[in-house]
Parts: C-alpha cells; sequence; structure tokens
C-alpha cells in the first residue's frame, strides 16, 4: 500500500490528503502541519481581528476530528526539516520535542508562503510584545488581537495591497484610527490606477488616512508608544505597527532534497505537480503557477489555486494522469462598501506578453436605471487587437453589484479562450432589478469592439 505523506496543513495540503483518501480509501495520508491550526482560512484572519467572526475556532474549514474522520492522520506543531529523496524519508521535530523520521512512497510539500520582511531600521529588534506585528498565521492572529485587547487606539499599516486593505477595514471596524503606508504611488497595484485611486477615495471616506510614494525606513519605541519614520516626512506615533508587504513562497524544506525552483523562487512543477525528483509533488503558495492566458508559468499565491493544485497532486501521487488547469490570477476584494476585482491580464502585463493590447473604461449601471437603487460599476477590459481575443479585466463597484461573479463571467470567458465580441453574446440572464438586456460587462466589450473599428466611412475612388 501506498505510502503517502504530506507536508503542510492548509489549503493545499488538505485538498491532497483527502483526495488521495476519496480515490483510494484503503490509504490514509498523513500530514505533517507546523502548527497546531489545520485546515484554517487564513483568508478569514481580518474578519476575525474586526469581531465580525467572533470565534477565532470558526476560521477552521474541518476540525481535527472531522480531518481524521475523513480518512487523514495528523502530527501537529510538527516541523519538517529535511527530506532525503534517496531513502524517502522526512526527518521531523515533533510536538514532545524529539527527532523522528517518517519514510514515504510520495510525498506532497504544500510549506504555503512565508512573509516578506522588508528592510526597515528597528523591525528585527521589535515583536509583538512591542506592538509590531505580521500576519500570516493563527499564532500571529492572537499575538495581534492580544494587543487590541490590550487598549491600542491607533495602528499604522505597511502595505497597501490585499491584505493591507482588509486589515485598515479591519481596524478601523475596531474603532483604530488607522494609517497606511504604501511605497508604490497607489494602493492596490494589482489593478490600474483609475481604480486603485477610486480605492483610495474609499478608504479616505471612511477616516483611513493614506500615504502612496511612501517608504517606511524605521521603527522604534517612543515612550509608551511606537514611533513610524518614512520618506516624504513621514512621522507617525502609534499603539500597533502591523507589516503586510507580500509574501514568498516557503521553500527551504524543498531545497534539501534538490528541488529546482522556478518563477520568482518558487518550486518548479509541471502541470501534473511533479517536481523534478522522484516521488515528491508540491502544490500551493510554495510552487509556481501556470497561467492559461501567458501559457507560461507565474507566482499568484491564492487560495482557489491551490485547493485546486492539491487535489491534482493527491491524485497524480497515487498513479493519476490530472492536469492543473491553470490559472488566471482572478480576485476579488472588499474594502468598506466597495468591491474590486480582476482576471487575466492588464494591458502593460499583456504588452510584455508580446500580445497587441488596447484597454476600454467604462461606466454602466448594475441594472436598469428606472428601478431604484441602480448604481454605477466602473470596468476596465483588455483585448488583444490582432486577434480580438479577451486578455482581462478589471472593475470596481458597491457591493451589492455582484462584482465578484461579473468578473467571474470575464474569467469563464477567458478560461475559454474567447473574443471580446462573443462575450457580447453570452445569454446572460435578466431582470430590470439585478441587470440590463445587454449586462454591464456586455456593455463594457461592445465599447471595447467600437474602439477597434475605424471611426471614418472607407474613402471611394
Amino acid at each position: 500500500m501506498t505510502r503517502l505523506l504530506v507536508i503542510g496543513g492548509s489549503d493545499a495540503g488538505i485538498s491532497a490528503g483527502l483526495r488521495a483518501h476519496e480515490l483510494d480509501p484503503a490509504i490514509r495520508p498523513l500530514l505533517v502541519v507546523a502548527d497546531g491550526y489545520p485546515n484554517f482560512s487564513i483568508c478569514g484572519i481580518p474578519y476575525h481581528v474586526s469581531g465580525e467572526v467572533g470565534d477565532w475556532r470558526s476560521l477552521a474549514h474541518r476540525t481535527r476530528a472531522d480531518l481524521e474522520s475523513a480518512g487523514l492522520d495528523l502530527m501537529l506543531d510538527t516541523r519538517a526539516l529535511a527530506i532525503d529523496p534517496v531513502e524517502r524519508t522526512v526527518t521531523v521535530h515533533t510536538e514532545r520535542g524529539y527527532t523522528e523520521h517518517l519514510g514515504y512512497d510520495q510525498l506532497v510539500i504544500g510549506t504555503g508562503a512565508v512573509p516578506v520582511r522588508p528592510p526597515i531600521d528597528g523591525l528585527a529588534d521589535l515583536g509583538p510584545a512591542d506592538g509590531v506585528h505580521l500576519l500570516h498565521t493563527m499564532d500571529d492572529t492572537f499575538a495581534l488581537t492580544s494587543t487590541l485587547d490590550g487598549g491600542a487606539t491607533s495602528a499604522v499599516i505597511v502595505g497597501a495591497g490585499y491584505i493591507g486593505l482588509e486589515m485598515a477595514e479591519a481596524l478601523h471596524t475596531r474603532g483604530l484610527d488607522v494609517t497606511l503606508v504604501e511605497q508604490l504611488p497607489q494602493v492596490l497595484s494589482t489593478v490600474d490606477t483609475t481604480l486603485g485611486d477610486l480605492v483610495a477615495a474609499e478608504l479616505d471616506t471612511h477616516g483611513v488616512a493614506v500615504h502612496t510614494g511612501t517608504t517606511v525606513q524605521r521603527i522604534e519605541r517612543h515612550g509608551a508608544a511606537l514611533r513610524v519614520r518614512g520618506s516624504n516626512g513621514f512621522d507617525r506615533d502609534t499603539d500597533l505597527v502591523l507589516v503586510v508587504v507580500g509574501v514568498r513562497p516557503d521553500t527551504a524544506l524543498a531545497e534539501t532534497a534538490g528541488v529546482t525552483l522556478g518563477t520568482r523562487g518558487a518550486i518548479a512543477v509541471d502541470r501534473g505537480m511533479r517536481t523534478n525528483v522522484d516521488g515528491i509533488f508540491a502544490a500551493g503558495d510554495c510552487v509556481h503557477t501556470y497561467h492559461r492566458v501567458l501559457n507560461s508559468d507565474a507566482y499568484l499565491p491564492l487560495g482557489t489555486t491551490a485547493h485546486k493544485q492539491g487535489r491534482v497532486a493527491g491524485e497524480n501521487a497515487l498513479g493519476g494522469h490530472r492536469a492543473f488547469a491553470g490559472s488566471l490570477g482572478t480576485q476579488v476584494l472588499k474594502v468598506f462598501d466597495l468591491a474590486i476585482a480582476r482576471t487575466g491580464l492588464r494591458e502593460h502585463e499583456a504588452a510584455a506578453a508580446g500580445f497587441q493590447p488596447a484597454t476600454v473604461d467604462i461606466a454602466a449601471d448594475d441594472h436598469k436605471a428606472y428601478y431604484p437603487g441602480a448604481r454605477p460599476i466602473r470596468l476596465r477590459i483588455t483585448g488583444d487587437t490582432r486577434s480580438g481575443r479577451l486578455l482581462g479585466a478589471q472593475m470596481l463597484g458597491h457591493l451589492g453589484s455582484a462584482v465578484h461573479k461579473r468578473i467571474d463571467t470575464f474569467a469563464t470567458a477567458l478560461y475559454h479562450g474567447m473574443t471580446v465580441a462573443e462575450v457580447e453574446d453570452l445569454d446572460l440572464s435578466y431582470t430590470p432589478p439585478l441587470g440590463s438586456p445587454f449586462d454591464a460587462i456586455q456593455i463594457a466589450t461592445q465599447a471595447w469592439t467600437r474602439q477597434q473599428r475605424p471611426t471614418t466611412a472607407p474613402v471611394r475612388t
């Protein structure tokens, strides 16, 4: 019987183990988990911090008992130290402090990612006890909530990406005075500037102070508070500092086995999630990802991708031949009353990939204007002017405008390689309180196709 060992208890590792047991109930994969919180939703942490999810235990997709009844064996608080691919063993340090060697026939690595620590003076000398936090694990979460429960009334967040923005709202909801600092010229650099500016305006409306184009250079104790200093004269005293400037793939364990690294230093895998080392698979935020539009690899650390890759790895570890279908980088974010989403490529990304892109920017109502409550959705559609192929879409609108589902329509079109014009012909649902005969996404694609046609009649000779 195959001995399947899985390193990592988050999205990819859990999905791999469950898929393997689903295919062969006689196999009970052994999961080695570095902490005591298997199958917890890291994406849900901001909503626990805000108080919207009151009990942190609610962030568990499944309890330990659920996982064990589903066919998995777990070793919690156990850190994998090294892999011997010749002997097919993994050396681990257990919860009780012992060193053990676990044998395997097939191994799945799902070690995820770790937070980036920017070069800020003083950051290495300060920690949660001082009110300086990173945020990636449940232990990080407990440390942060402890600071909040201790009476913090102000916070400086370093980084205005997805987590920084979600945490700005979460801490504001907790009643803190929040300042958001971003080194780049805009918040949410994964969308175009016009949409990023609208997100910044939403933050300002809710009292979050935003400083873009500002690099935090030093954090230090200043009496009972923390002092944060940066470029452009930035100088702020605060009770709490949260550093969330992104993640990098955690590849240290894989490298002990001689596993090759690929895009952006992530583990290189084929579409079957196989590494270059026989018997070793990898999935999730530690690996690079096949991108369907680019037809090449990218680094896209997303929970949706990790779940899918884990299932592929678990199936192929049992001898299957399944291929990961690929990612489009489809994402959606809530910032107060707005939803912001994207899928596929932005114009500069498409140009760098060799396409000849053009982008149209329009606003269209989320439903018929005569029905009360219609709100505009801002859409940016990118297509290839040579082939007409849809390359990407971005949109921003009110939470009630189904932005998240409309971006999914574009993601589906991208998955199937549709042209922009073909999106216009999709048979989408309509009723005046919810949409229009041509949905907002089709109004945007019509605008793109008009932009590519001659604006004057041909000259007759």
